[in-house]
């Protein structure tokens, strides 16, 4: 038991993001529609209902295969990305977003189209998600991956720095070699 002023040890285990938690928008996500409804004024269940029907229906699944997203009741709309096609990632926040703690994240490919190819709406937490998809897209190994199958990073790091030993083992000998004969 802590003696009285004395501080706890600190915690080491810092919470690990779980991508597959990711399957809908945050709630506080129908609020920034409302908000955005509202503006309208005179418009506004005109505005509203398209975006309560987006609110219910969207969906979002991140796997080890890439990130998909659907929405949409009478016209559904399906994107699939694949890691290795994504290109860049955004992560914007306008003023209602911050007001309610929430982000966009744009993620784009070389599909030559000027917009993003997916908004991932209604996220709590972009600078988890976005390492994530970082580290996905680029091939890397992180906390988040204990896939006992995928080989560790430092592998091929070793084949390297070996066959640099060998060269750096050879050009040795060689100057040696040279030195003797002269």
């Amino acid at each position: 038991m802590p003696q009285p002023g004395t501080a706890n040890p600190p915690d080491d285990r810092a919470p690990t993001f779980d991508p597959a938690s990711i399957e809908r928008p945050e709630p506080e996500l129908l609020t920034y529609y409302t908000l955005c409804a509202a503006c309208t004024l005179i418009g506004f269940p005109f505005v509203f209902i398209p975006y309560w029907f987006k609110y219910l229906t969207l969906r979002y699944k991140l796997d080890d295969e890439g990130v998909s997203m659907t929405c949409g009741l009478l016209f559904k709309k399906e994107v699939h990305l694949t890691y290795r096609r994504i290109q860049d990632i955004h992560v914007s926040r306008n003023l209602f977003h911050r007001w309610l703690g929430l982000s966009a994240i744009s993620i784009q490919t070389a599909s030559g189209s000027a917009g993003a190819e997916m908004v991932i709406e209604g996220v709590a937490n972009p600078e988890a998600l976005r390492d994530f998809l970082y580290t996905k897209m680029r091939g890397a190994r992180g906390d988040h991956d204990d896939d006992p199958s995928t080989p560790p990073l430092d592998a091929p790091a070793d084949e390297t720095l070996a066959l640099l030993h060998e060269i750096r083992d050879e050009l040795r000998a060689a100057r040696l070699a040279l030195e003797a004969r002269s």
